[in-house]
């Protein structure tokens, strides 16, 4: 499940949430409030999906990538498609992506290396703002699939996205970022980064990354040992641990023993509570952690603003 859709075993997807631009595919923009079968692409098994701010990226079976929603900044890959999509279209690039807010991403396998290419506009205004008097890539200003550059001779196995910034995981265990590093997401001194950058492994003791996965403004890692480090924005406890807020204040954003730090937001730190973390469900008897702002009930039980908790399977049938 991701954002407001979500896959079947038998690649059929169904989709939810708010659809203003047309965004779940279902040919029309009224909001749906349940999960229902986009009926545009039943006859297309599904294997990955991808949500935007307004707009969907969907992979099917047999390497086709569609989007629909709005394409306001070309976040759709469609040129043509001036006025957004509400059935989702074809867009002529294959395999792996992710979605942020205005700007997607596509990695190609290869027999070398995995391509990445970028659409959307998303990142163009933050980019001419901190590049002044430099060269801004190409890729930062496309609305139809363009190649990263800096990555084309590494071989990248992952892609992902969020709001203005994005990132890359090669098959050698090593992170790429790019984009805004507003709240020291991207472990750089610049407040923009135009092209990919590599984040040392030293941030992660020296360990490979096997898995990445980045929030609207924040970063979580994981490593080859299983280890978890999260680093980023911090002001709704999206990094799951203690944190030092501005202010020199302690956020307590994790239930955890006295042998918890209070720890700079915008350095990586492993949570210990979430070694061995795996998206892949677990038996009925599983439990799931959550760490996120409490709005509108979305922890959960409980009053918490900021919580950190877990929720038995039973609670959630």
């Amino acid at each position: 499940v991701v954002g407001g859709g979500g896959v079947a075993d038998a690649g059929e997807l169904f989709v939810c949430g708010q659809n203003r631009e047309g965004q779940l595919g279902l040919n029309h923009n009224e909001d749906v409030l349940y999960f229902t079968p986009c009926t545009s692409l039943s006859s297309m098994p599904v294997t990955r999906v991808a949500c935007g701010w307004d707009f969907t990226i969907i992979l099917t079976g047999n390497g086709q990538v569609l989007s629909c929603g709005s394409n306001s900044f070309g976040q759709l890959g469609i040129p043509q498609a001036s006025g957004g999509c509400t059935v989702p279209q074809k867009i002529e690039i294959t395999t792996m992506l992710a979605a942020g807010m205005h700007v997607n991403l596509v990695e190609v396998n290869g027999t070398v290396v995995g391509l990445v290419f970028q659409w959307g506009t998303g990142m163009m205004s933050r980019a001419k703002r901190a590049c002044q008097g430099k060269t801004i890539p190409s890729f930062l200003m496309a609305k139809e699939p363009s190649g990263v550059t800096g990555l084309e001779n590494i071989k990248v196995k992952k892609v992902t996205a969020n709001s203005y910034h994005s990132v890359s995981l090669t098959d050698n265990g090593e992170l790429h970022v790019w984009g805004c590093n507003k709240h020291g997401q991207l472990l750089n001194k610049e407040i923009f980064l135009s092209e990919p950058q590599k984040i040392e492994a030293n941030f992660f003791f020296g360990e490979k990354i096997e898995k990445v996965w980045s929030g609207w403004t924040h970063m979580v890692a994981q490593t080859e040992t299983s280890k978890v480090f999260t680093w980023g924005r911090a002001d709704y406890g999206q990094l799951g641990r203690n944190v030092m807020v501005q202010g020199g204040q302690s956020q307590e954003v994790q239930r955890s023993s006295e042998q918890s730090l209070k720890q700079l937001p915008n350095i990586p730190t492993s949570v210990p509570c979430l070694t061995g973390a795996s998206e892949i469900p677990g038996p009925m008897s599983a439990r799931l952690s959550f760490w996120l702002w409490h709005r509108d009930g979305t922890c959960g039980p409980g009053p918490f603003s900021v919580c950190f908790d877990t929720v038995d399977h039973e609670m959630l049938r």
